[in-house]
């Protein structure tokens, strides 16, 4: 009777993982919140910043609170950009507790190299931009005179940013697959030809709008770093 009622009493494992998850995603959407309130007070001078592909081409919103929603959409996606260290330190501390102490000196390593992957492909975005805005204008005419909607540009601009940023955080997963026995670098020097052709799919569907250049530009970097991933997990041993 007494040894139920000591498991009844004692905390469920599950549950603690449950509420540690909580905290730790919690504090990650509050860092969301600041990033977001941060990025709200510069809207202004990152609107100009974003902007400037189009050079003197002018954007137009139609509805009466569009230009506010404009900046709520701005400061959202600011805000995740921001708070993607929190994220990152966030997700190691969840899981570091379940680690041993050469899983966690082999993991570490790879907190700031996320980061840095993530602000590689958002540079990458940032130069392949004006190239995509130049080659879809390029199609106007005299008959086809654009009138760019403010939501719609800035929409294409962030979006295209954190799909290059989320994107590039791959190697990483595969670096942890290596770990655990998953994959190999002979593995990955097998399906090479598969890579290839995932990346230009995913290159093709993930960017957002219709030019050309974003999604072989997405296709080479993916394809890049799962080279680099192939030299990462054999230099590791695997």
């Amino acid at each position: 009777m007494s040894r139920s009622g000591d498991l009844s009493d004692a905390p469920a494992p599950f549950v603690q993982h449950l509420r540690e998850l909580r905290r730790r995603v919690g504090i990650a959407l509050a860092a969301v919140v600041v990033g977001a309130v941060i990025t709200f007070v510069w809207c202004d001078n990152l609107i100009a910043l974003l902007r400037a592909p189009l050079d003197d081409t002018p954007l137009y919103f139609v509805g009466v609170g569009d230009a506010f929603g404009i900046r709520m959409q701005l400061s959202l996606i600011g805000g995740v950009a921001l708070a993607m260290p929190i994220w990152l330190w966030q997700a190691w501390a969840f899981v570091r507790p379940g680690l041993t102490e050469s899983e966690r000196r082999a993991a570490r390593p790879w907190i700031p190299l996320a980061l840095i992957l993530f602000v590689i492909g958002v540079a990458v975005a940032w130069i392949v931009l004006p190239f995509a805005v130049s080659f879809l204008l390029s199609f106007a005419t005299d008959d086809l005179t654009p009138l760019i909607a403010a939501d719609r540009y800035f929409g294409f601009v962030g979006s295209l940013m954190l799909v290059f940023g989320l994107a590039t955080e791959y190697p990483i997963l595969l670096v942890f697959l290596s770990r655990v026995g998953v994959v190999t670098s002979a593995k990955l020097r097998r399906w090479r030809r598969n890579a290839l052709v995932l990346a230009v799919v995913v290159g093709a569907f993930a960017t957002p709008g219709t030019d050309l250049i974003s999604p072989i530009v997405l296709s080479v970097v993916l394809y890049l770093l799962y080279e680099l991933t192939i030299w990462l997990v054999r230099a590791g041993g695997r």
